[in-house]
């Protein structure tokens, strides 16, 4: 079972730097407690999660976090990160793993829409797991296909959240962050939760707002950093103002359980935030490398995977099997596997990462020979885990756990 609420460090080592602020000493270590598994082989290293998840308390300033499950995939990550004082409660991301998580979890928010008539007859089979969980809600279309699979009298109550756009719109720039809700004002939501206080068989208990272009875009280089920290500054400010707005609008015609807000690259703005409950996090937790263009913080690499040299094509080159595990979003070079380990190595500009093979060129390519091992970081943190079965648990020189994914399950849920 993994435990990250116990001290992991014996006193006398505190004074030392955590090891993966020395990549010499952290990949190598690695390198040798997996040397013996197959690659491609994926691991966490359990003393860097438990940084990770008590750095985003601190960064919460207090605020309980949700866990967003998308963002680890592992039950077992999962469950220990909620043992951990501060956490609170589960962002899933569809409805049939929520259905799945709420065999063992009693706070559950589905983070997005859901359509799945079939998962909501699973739903309605159940009075305790209809508590269990919260649907996510924006337009009385989803309402109309809860009452498609039961009307009010024949099913139990069921738990509504709004989901509210948080993203900036600039007259200049025009709108800035994702395409989520089309509720955007106060006077919209307010309606919107009127309009749900209307309909039988439905109860409203909570409003998320999730702010992509402060969260989700780092700031801390490149030539549009300082065009990117002005717009998050002026969105800061327009969101706070507004979601304000829509919480005091929302009080006078409904208690809520919970406001939800945030992402792990804004937990310092959501835990500032007095409107604000809760916050979400979860991709901080294992660290992806999309999190190492941010200012305010770095995550500990905390998963990786590595895979193995299997031709020398070239001198400076050598190409690993496997490799092509590139995240969602944007086709940028952002979304590849980053190598970490050797230093100095990158794709090819032509090849990229590849589907079965990925060569890597730089200095110490040179040095590679066939059989030797690769460590990389995903873009994200939950991704890797739709690839692979387990995540061996490392500590300290050796494997400690083996960790089954969703996939390693058996459950693929989107």
């Amino acid at each position: 079972m993994l435990d990250l609420t116990a001290d992991l460090s014996p006193a006398a080592d505190r004074a030392v730097a955590p090891a993966w602020q020395d990549p010499a000493r952290y990949w190598p270590r690695l390198s040798a407690a997996t040397g013996h598994l197959p690659a491609p082989v994926a691991v966490i290293d359990r003393e860097a999660l438990r940084h990770n998840a008590l750095d985003l308390l601190v960064r919460a300033g207090g605020l309980p976090i949700r866990v967003a499950s998308k963002s680890v995939r592992v039950r077992a990550v999962l469950d220990a990160v909620l043992a951990l004082p501060g956490y609170r409660g589960i962002l899933a991301f569809t409805l049939d793993e929520a259905l799945w998580l709420a065999e063992t979890h009693d706070d559950i928010v589905l983070g997005y829409p859901t359509v799945d008539r079939a998962g909501l007859a699973r739903l309605f089979a159940s009075e305790e797991v209809a508590q269990r969980i919260t649907l996510m809600v924006d337009d009385p279309a989803h309402l109309d296909v809860v009452d498609s699979v039961a009307a009010p009298g024949g099913r139990p109550e069921i738990r509504v959240a709004i989901d509210a756009d948080a993203s900036l719109r600039s007259a200049a720039l025009g709108h800035i962050g994702v395409r989520r809700s089309a509720l955007f004002t106060a006077g919209e939501v307010a309606a919107f939760a009127r309009t749900i206080l209307r309909r039988p068989g439905f109860r409203l208990v909570g409003l998320q707002m999730y702010e992509a272009q402060i969260a989700g875009q780092g700031d801390a280089a490149g030539p549009d950093a300082p065009l990117i920290r002005l717009v998050q500054a002026r969105s800061r400010a327009e969101l706070r103002e507004r979601r304000a707005a829509i919480v005091a609008a929302l009080s006078e015609v409904a208690h809520l359980e919970f406001l939800n807000g945030g992402g792990t690259g804004s937990l310092e703005f959501t835990g500032s935030d007095e409107s604000l409950t809760e916050a979400s996090a979860g991709s901080g937790l294992l660290g992806g490398h999309l999190f190492d263009g941010y200012r305010s913080f770095r995550p500990a690499p905390a998963s990786a995977f590595a895979f193995d040299v299997v031709r020398r094509p070239a001198r400076d080159i050598a190409t690993v099997l496997g490799g092509g595990w590139i995240a969602s979003g944007p086709p940028l070079a952002s979304r590849q596997p980053l190598p970490a380990w050797p230093e100095g190595l990158r794709t090819l500009p032509r090849e990229a990462a590849g589907e079965v093979q990925t060569p890597l060129q730089g200095p110490n390519a040179a040095l590679l020979g066939v059989g030797d091992r690769v460590w990389f970081r995903h873009s994200k943190s939950g991704e890797p885990a739709e690839r692979i079965e387990r995540y061996h648990v490392v500590s300290g020189d050796e494997i400690v756990d083996e960790l089954p994914t969703y996939r390693g399950e058996g459950k693929a849920f989107l």
